[in-house]
């Protein structure tokens, strides 16, 4: 009785749902719980974890386990118990994960998310039932023969790999070839031109100017092959500056390559194929996007990705490839050294988000962008006004006016705040000749946005150049 009423206190979640009286959703809550992890439902109670009880005849209880076990496909069998509550009865209806998955009620499969139940398209249903079954979509074959696979590739990965195979025998131990047919995940891996089949597996690299595109190219390719094509697609648009550290010459860009090249990497690797549309990768002058087509794994959310958590690969054939090869590592840490990398280089912490269908991706090139600059604390007029340095490389007290609108106290007041936060410098005491700037950065005539021009040298900097500038990809 005491874990009952436990249930009860703490509410509904993702194993726990409450109900009034027995109907139809039950039934679907069933089905979602035995699609996730299994769980409680409690009949009798309100939404808000109110004890209203439930009349029962004599068969009551086996008539709810028949309706529940005869309208689900593979069958659910839930236990059921009563007990009683300040003199109200309750039923507990207990539904265990089931192995095979997705359970079905009327034609219709359901998942339990958070506190309620999803109905999961076809899509979701499929990779639902690859899970159930240890399989993923890159197992299945695919029209293809082995002339369509450049043994090149596979020889180059066998070197990567130590695999002291031939070439057809490294497919078959990998399961990329069975029973002579070629799987989805050879062709993507090692095809000669699997975009003949999979037209979206391209990767877009764009570079914007606000909404402008300055300049865009389509990777195709092998995955192996886009992964570098990639790197330097994007490499040509960034800026790096050499620092003497121990008297050698260190490269220093605007990201972490590392972490850049861990982005690409888990975007191509994990992927939906199913999906339209391409991976897009888009350079702003202060960010970047990656955005990746489709969702996380049901078992995980975009918070898990910010801490250590259970590797969970879409695409099971390709990420074994690709771990065999070092790109990767087996344990879901790819996004914890994305975020490492950007806090051992002073960068702000990347962000993760479900967007659109997808996964998006966002790395920024300085702490001082809209995003972050709210997490400091700053307002709106604030925030403008370091962003219109960042332009015009300095404000008075008087631009700071004009451009937020407020009186001259305020504004002394507001730019005072910032100086005290360490993110604007004052030059001169008072009077008109008094202005900010970033901390540490010299004025310039474009301040930061979009190139150095304006950023302070260390004493161990030496040179800053653009690598590409803005040609072609």
């Amino acid at each position: 009785m005491r874990n009952v009423l436990d249930l009860i206190k703490f509410g509904e979640s993702e194993t726990v749902e409450f109900k009034r009286s027995f109907d139809r959703e039950v039934i679907e809550t069933a089905v979602a719980m035995a699609n996730r992890r299994g769980g409680y439902i409690i009949v009798g109670v309100r939404d808000d974890g109110e004890i209203i009880g439930v009349t029962l005849q004599r068969n009551t209880m086996v008539e709810w386990i028949n309706e529940i076990s005869q309208n689900t496909e593979p069958r659910i069998i839930p236990e059921i118990d009563k007990f009683e509550v300040n003199g109200k009865q309750i039923v507990v209806i207990s539904v265990d994960e089931s192995p095979i998955k997705p359970v079905m009620y009327r034609g219709r499969a359901y998942l339990r998310v958070n506190a309620s139940n999803r109905k999961l398209g076809s899509r979701e249903i499929s990779e639902l039932f690859e899970m159930s079954t240890g399989m993923s979509w890159d197992h299945y074959e695919v029209e293809a023969s082995m002339a369509d696979i450049d043994l090149d590739a596979v020889r180059e990965f066998a070197k990567m790999a130590r695999l002291n195979y031939g070439e057809g025998e490294i497919l078959k131990k990998l399961h990329l070839v069975r029973d002579g047919k070629i799987t989805r995940a050879a062709l993507l891996l090692f095809g000669k031109e699997p975009q003949d089949v999979f037209m979206n597996a391209v990767v877009r690299v764009g570079r914007f100017k606000d909404s402008e595109i300055v300049d865009s190219v389509d990777v195709g390719g092998n995955l192996f092959r886009q992964v570098e094509s990639v790197m330097e697609a994007v490499k040509k648009h960034l800026n790096r500056r050499f620092v003497i550290e121990d008297v050698r010459r260190k490269e220093v860009w605007d990201y972490p390559l590392n972490a850049l090249r861990e982005g690409i990497i888990n975007a191509i690797i994990h992927r939906d194929y199913r999906r339209p549309e391409e991976i897009q990768i888009k350079i702003y002058d202060d960010h970047i996007t990656i955005w990746n087509p489709g969702e996380l794994p049901y078992d995980l959310k975009v918070e898990d990705l910010y801490r250590e958590h259970h590797s969970h690969p879409r695409n099971k054939l390709i990420a074994e490839v690709f771990y065999l090869a070092g790109y990767i590592e087996k344990w879901g840490s790819g996004t914890l050294r994305i975020l490492n990398a950007f806090k051992n280089a002073g960068l702000p912490e990347p962000r993760f988000e479900e967007r659109g269908g997808g996964i998006l991706l966002t790395f920024w090139k300085d702490i001082y962008n809209e995003d972050n600059l709210r997490k400091m604390g700053l307002n709106e007029r604030q925030i403008k006004a370091v962003i219109y340095v960042k332009e015009h490389g300095r404000i008075s007290n008087a631009e700071y006016q004009n451009i937020t609108g407020i009186k001259k106290r305020q504004a002394t007041e507001d730019l005072r705040i910032l100086e005290e936060k360490g993110i604007f410098e004052k030059h001169g005491t008072t009077g008109r000749g008094t202005y900010y700037t970033i901390k540490g950065h010299k004025t310039g005539k474009r301040g930061m946005k979009g190139a150095p021009n304006g950023q302070k040298r260390g004493k161990n900097e030496v040179k800053m150049e653009q690598k590409g500038g803005e040609s072609d990809v």
